[in-house]
């Protein structure tokens, strides 16, 4: 309970170990919740509540016999069924842990902004999910702030060091050519200029009002009184232990004294953290992009220890690591204006070329079936459709999203992929009855880019907020894939978001990749962070209705679009539209339809399905492995807020009751 013992900031937060085991240990593994068709759920507190039935392992997969990991970041959790949406009076938060969420909400109890939510939430999740979040990474911000009613959107991306070339990925020198070990993902190769700090400093300036340093006591004193090992995360230190035995730190971190994996239940001190997290405290982002710390990452990133290739990064690198402020990208859908991250994420722009394609079907027609609390059974034609848009949105993400300050865009400019002719043109691509497979991308004339081979990419966190005062933010943050690179320094992890980058450089035909590694790039992102206007008669901006995100990878952008569809084409509340079975594709004949939701059958690979088998019918290649999205959704109740958290992962909304 939030209200136990005053802290430093005057943030009030429990003892951190009894905090962590009563709020991980009841929300995420152990609570009992009543399902049923009461979506509006009880008003929110700044404390935890039983919402939905206990978290659980996820099955393996049908298709595998084992956890499936190869459209997910982290292997997938299971499914909390009969989740209901917490009501909130003025202000709401959810993140991807109940402790993170309990932190953030007493920051925006205490009469903090939005902004400054966000500070306090990411410096707790990289304890309670350190697999998924932490200051060893990057974000992406979209943020409205109500007084000016202006849309920024954040970039806090990391970069490829100075001295990265096209090879970087590929080999280990060019007298070297064999692959970076013990391979790309876990070698120094793939850490990028961590860039999630530099970026909240950026927006705390701009938009806080309560102190820097103040924001960081709640974990301070979680690293240094510990938290407890939820099933979750237990889950991801078992899935990646050979790789986390590889680095000392991550060792003595995750691991046993035998080598085995902690479990849940075990509590986690981290004194380095604490140390760390007050250095910056008190000096800002820079006590982490110069001096020791910065040292340390140098360091951990250069070694060779375990046999892993050194990166290359240097304490310039770091010094000169620069958070952007871009121009969001607002599109049109319906009668709602919707607004994305810009390149060089390209969550934005397929979430916004998807919905423009879907602009010409009659969506609402196709509602699912048996709506309950958990969202119903999804319209295999409505399936088809998302999904058909998705591929033709994907094929041109593909071929020309990068970050654009390297490689420019088709007319130099997103608004040329997101055009309502050309999705229109698009979308007569589509056959209603039978899946295109794998869409071409559009012709833009001479523009000399090949297409890359696929390969997987991940985003891992998801944090939405609304103050008091009418700000709000949606931000996707990640370490990349699960435990990121495996390295560990100063009580945090560094990312491996480099292998965003295609490691090919050019294409089968010499042609060169928009994705490939330049120095100082940053990797093509699928983060979607999303807000949602009215359009007013006139076709302006019109009030804030909605803000959604999630983590997931390149599925990302499959999440966002499901959810924003549930919700704005079907009317679903928040947390049914974030319950609602996750479907969708990538450009691949493969469409997923996620088998752990209990609208799906997925014995015997989904034979026994109705929608999977409509949509073999149909030609399309079915996967029902289970998905690990960790979607939140706000949506505006009048002066108050409606929220829903993914019952696939342990998140919770939290929010004021107005007493």
């Amino acid at each position: 309970m939030i209200s136990g013992v005053r802290i430093r900031s005057g943030i009030r937060v429990a003892a951190a170990a009894a905090v962590s085991l009563a709020l991980v240990g009841a929300c995420a593994s152990g609570s009992e919740g009543e399902g049923g068709d009461d979506t509006q759920g009880a008003a929110a507190t700044c404390t935890a509540a039983p919402n939905g039935t206990p978290l659980t392992g996820a099955p393996p997969s049908p298709e595998t016999g084992e956890r499936d990991i190869s459209t997910n970041p982290e292997i997938a959790t299971g499914y909390r069924t009969g989740m209901t949406a917490v009501t909130a009076d003025s202000y709401a938060v959810s993140t991807a842990n109940p402790v993170s969420t309990e932190v953030a909400c007493a920051v925006l109890r205490d009469g903090g902004t939005a902004a400054d939510a966000l500070v306090a939430a990411q410096m707790v999740l990289g304890l309670v999910e350190p697999q998924s979040s932490g200051i060893g990474g990057g974000a992406f911000l979209v943020y409205y702030d109500a007084e000016s009613g202006e849309v920024q959107a954040y970039d806090g991306r990391e970069t490829a060091p100075l001295s990265a070339t096209e090879n970087y990925l590929r080999w280990i020198s060019d007298t070297d050519r064999t692959e970076p070990k013990p391979d790309a993902r876990a070698s120094g190769r793939s850490i990028g200029v961590p860039g999630v700090l530099r970026m909240l400093e950026t927006v705390h300036a701009e938009h806080g009002s309560t102190g820097w340093a103040d924001l960081f006591d709640p974990a301070i004193e979680l690293a240094d009184q510990g938290i407890v090992i939820s099933d979750r995360m237990a889950d991801s230190i078992a899935d990646s232990s050979a790789q986390l035995a590889v680095d000392d730190d991550a060792r003595a971190y995750f691991l046993l004294p035998d080598g085995s994996p902690k479990p849940a239940g075990e509590t986690l001190t981290n004194p380095a953290m604490a140390k760390t997290l007050g250095a910056i405290a008190t000096g800002g982002a820079d006590a982490f992009y110069t001096g020791d710390i910065a040292q340390a990452v140098v360091d951990a990133t250069a070694t060779d220890s375990g046999g892993r290739t050194p990166g290359t990064m240097t304490l310039d690198d770091l010094a000169g690591y620069e958070a952007k402020v871009r121009t969001p990208l607002c599109t049109s859908y319906r009668d709602y204006e919707i607004c994305g991250m810009p390149n060089p994420s390209s969550g934005g722009m397929a979430v916004a070329a998807t919905l423009g394609i879907l602009e010409n079907f009659d969506l609402a027609g196709l509602p699912p079936s048996d709506v309950d609390a958990d969202g119903g059974v999804p319209n295999a034609d409505a399936v088809h459709l998302v999904s058909e848009a998705e591929r033709l949105a994907y094929a041109d993400r593909d071929k020309y999203v990068a970050d654009s300050d390297f490689v420019p865009l088709p007319g130099g400019s997103l608004d040329t992929l997101v055009n309502p002719d050309y999705l229109a043109e698009r979308a007569g691509l589509i056959d209603p009855g039978k899946s295109m497979g794998e869409a071409q991308p559009g012709d833009f004339g001479p523009v000399p880019l090949g297409v890359p081979a696929q390969s997987p990419e991940h985003g891992t966190s998801h944090i939405s907020v609304a103050d008091s005062y009418g700000n709000v933010a949606s931000m996707t943050t990640t370490i990349e894939s699960a435990f990121g690179s495996f390295h560990m320094t100063d009580g945090f992890l560094l990312n491996n978001e480099l292998t965003d980058f295609s490691a090919e450089p050019v294409d089968e035909e010499g042609l060169p990749v928009a994705n490939r590694v330049e120095p100082g790039k940053r990797p093509r992102s699928s983060m979607a962070p999303t807000l949602v206007f009215d359009r007013t008669p006139d076709g302006g901006r019109g009030d804030l209705q909605m803000v959604v995100g999630s983590p997931g990878g390149s599925v990302i952008i499959q999440f966002v679009v499901k959810t924003l569809v549930n919700s704005l084409d079907w009317g679903l509340d928040p947390q049914q539209a974030v319950s609602a079975v996750s479907f969708g594709s990538a450009n691949t004949p493969v469409t997923g339809v996620g088998g752990e939701h209990p609208a799906i059958d997925a014995s015997d690979d989904g034979a026994h399905d109705p929608v999977v088998q409509q949509l073999r019918d149909m030609g399309h290649e079915v996967s029902v492995a289970p998905q690990s999205s960790g979607l939140s959704a706000l949506q505006r109740d009048g002066e108050g807020w409606i929220g829903g958290a993914d019952p696939r992962r342990e998140g919770a909304v939290m929010g004021d009751t107005g007493q």
